[in-house]
C-alpha cells in the first residue's frame, strides 16, 4: 500500500460508510485529517456529528481517560435512546467496577500462560487440518477457507459446540458486525427502516437467535462444573457480589460470538493482503518464518481490523487544542493512529523488522483493552507459521470485495491462487 492520496479536508467525512468501501478506503481522509484537523468535528445527517480524532497520541489519551470519555453512552456511532441502553448495553458499554468485574469472568482463561498451555497445540493442529483442506485446491477463496474457518472453530472449542454449528455462528457474525453491508443483512443499520429494531443491538432482529441459542447452552450447564466460557458465565458470580441477570448473560454471549470471530478473521485476511500487496515482506517471511512472530505487532498494526470506537464526554476539555463539550461524541479512528508518522516512520509500509511496534490494534493497555487479544495474537501467528512455508507461490486470483462499514476493516471476497512448496 502506498501514501495515498490526500483528500481535501471539507470532502473528508468519515460517516459516509460508502467511502470506505471504495477504492482507495478511507486511507486519504486520514492521512489529511491527522495533517491538517487531527481533532475534526464531523456532522452526521441526522445525528449530529462526532469529533474524529485521528493521531496517536490524541487517541490514546481519550482511550485511558474513562472518566472524562465514558463508554457508558455507547460505543459506536449509532445513537441509543437513554431508556433503550440497559437492554442493549453489553460490557463494552460499562467503565468502573462493573466493567472490571464482568471482565474478570472469564480474563484467566485468555492470559499468555494459560493460553500456552490449554490452546496453543490444538490450534496448532486445527490449523493445519484448516490449511490442508484449504490447499487441497490451487484456486480458493481465501477469508471462506481459511481466515474464517480457523477463529470460528476456535470460538467453537471455546464455547464447547458442535463444529457442525460454526456455519451459522459465522453468518451471525457477519450479519451483526456488517450490519451496514447489504450482501450480510436484510437490516441495514443506515436506513430508516432500522428503527424497528432500535431497542436490539445492531438494530437487528437476528441477536434473539443469537440469545436463545446462547440461552439454551447456558441452561443446560447450570450447576456443571464445566470450563468453557458459557459454564463460566452461567455458574461464576462476578467479582462484585452481582450475579449476571439474563440480559448480562445474553449480551455478553452475543459479544464472545462477535469478538471471538470476527477480529481475529479480518486481522489474518487484512495481512494476507498487505503482504501480497508488498511482495518484497512476503518473500522476507517465507525464507525466514521466524519474523512472522517477531514482526507480529507490525503486522498487526498494518492489518487494524477495527476502525474506530467512540467515547462520549463526560465534561468540557480540550483536546488537540479543540474544545470539546460535555455530550460530544469522540471517536476514536484507531486505524489512522495505526498509520501515524509522528510513531511510524514509512506507516504505509509493513517492514516486519521494524522494532518496538506499540500498534493500538486491540486497544493498547486501556482498561478497554480486547480481552482476546492474546489468543488473537496467538491464532495470527499459528497461521501465517503453518501457511506460508507450504507455499512456494500465492497470488491474487480476482478482485477482492470490501465490507461496506466503518466500523469493521474487512474484505468479504479474497481470491488466491497458490503454489505448493
Amino acid at each position: 500500500m502506498t501514501e495515498p492520496t490526500p483528500v481535501p479536508l471539507d470532502e473528508v467525512d468519515l460517516a459516509d460508510i460508502d467511502r470506505f468501501a471504495a477504492d482507495g478506503g478511507p486511507w486519504g481522509m486520514f492521512h489529511t485529517l491527522r495533517h491538517e484537523d487531527p481533532v475534526h468535528w464531523n456532522d452526521e445527517q441526522d445525528a449530529g456529528g462526532f469529533w474524529a480524532v485521528t493521531r496517536y497520541d490524541d487517541i490514546w489519551a481519550v482511550e485511558k481517560d474513562t472518566e472524562t470519555f465514558t463508554s457508558e453512552e455507547f460505543v459506536n456511532l449509532e445513537e441509543v435512546a437513554p431508556e433503550l441502553r440497559d437492554d442493549r448495553r453489553s460490557m463494552l458499554e460499562m467503565d468502573g467496577p462493573r466493567h472490571q468485574a464482568l471482565r474478570s469472568l472469564i480474563q484467566r482463561e485468555f492470559s499468555p500462560r494459560n493460553l500456552m498451555k490449554n490452546y496453543e497445540a490444538f490450534l496448532r493442529e486445527l490449523t493445519k487440518q484448516t490449511i490442508d483442506a484449504a490447499l487441497e485446491k490451487e484456486e480458493f477463496d481465501f477469508i471462506e477457507e481459511i481466515s474464517a474457518d480457523l477463529p470460528i472453530q476456535v470460538l467453537a472449542r471455546l464455547l464447547d459446540v458442535p463444529r457442525s454449528d460454526t456455519p451459522q455462528l459465522i453468518a451471525w457474525g457477519n450479519e451483526l458486525v456488517a450490519n451496514t453491508d447489504p450482501d450480510f443483512t436484510e437490516h441495514r443499520l443506515d436506513t430508516p427502516e432500522s428503527e424497528e429494531w432500535a431497542h436490539l443491538p445492531f438494530r437487528s432482529p437476528t441477536i434473539q437467535e443469537v440469545w436463545d441459542y446462547g440461552r439454551a447452552l447456558r441452561d443446560g450447564r447450570v450447576g456443571g462444573e464445566g470450563t468453557d466460557l458459557v459454564s463460566l458465565l452461567a455458574n461464576k458470580m462476578p467479582s462484585d457480589g452481582i450475579p449476571l441477570t439474563d440480559r448480562d448473560f445474553d449480551n455478553y454471549f452475543s459479544l464472545l460470538v462477535i469478538a471471538g470471530n470476527e477480529t481475529t478473521r479480518h486481522a489474518i485476511s487484512n495481512i494476507m493482503f498487505g503482504l501480497l500487496d508488498q511482495p518484497d515482506q512476503l518473500a522476507a517471511v517465507m525464507a525466514d518464518p521466524s519474523l512472522i512472530a517477531s514482526g507480529l505487532e507490525e503486522l498487526l498494526r498494518w492489518a487494524s481490523p477495527v476502525y474506530h470506537f467512540r467515547r462520549t464526554a463526560t465534561r468540557g476539555v480540550e483536546l488537540g487544542g479543540k474544545q470539546v463539550g460535555k455530550g460530544d461524541k469522540v471517536v476514536m479512528w484507531f486505524a489512522s493512529g495505526n498509520r501515524d508518522e509522528s510513531l511510524f516512520e514509512d506507516p504505509y509500509r509493513i517492514d516486519v523488522t521494524r522494532k518496538n511496534v506499540d500498534n493500538m490494534t486491540f486497544g493498547k493497555g486501556s482498561p478497554h483493552l480486547c480481552l482476546g487479544s492474546n489468543l488473537a495474537r496467538m491464532e495470527v501467528r499459528i497461521v501465517f507459521e503453518e501457511l506460508l512455508p507450504r507455499l512456494s507461490s500465492i497470488e491474487l486470483n480476482g478482485e477482492p470485495k470490501r465490507i461496506r462499514s466503518n466500523f469493521i476493516n474487512g474484505m468479504k471476497a479474497f481470491p488466491v491462487k497458490v503454489g505448493l512448496a
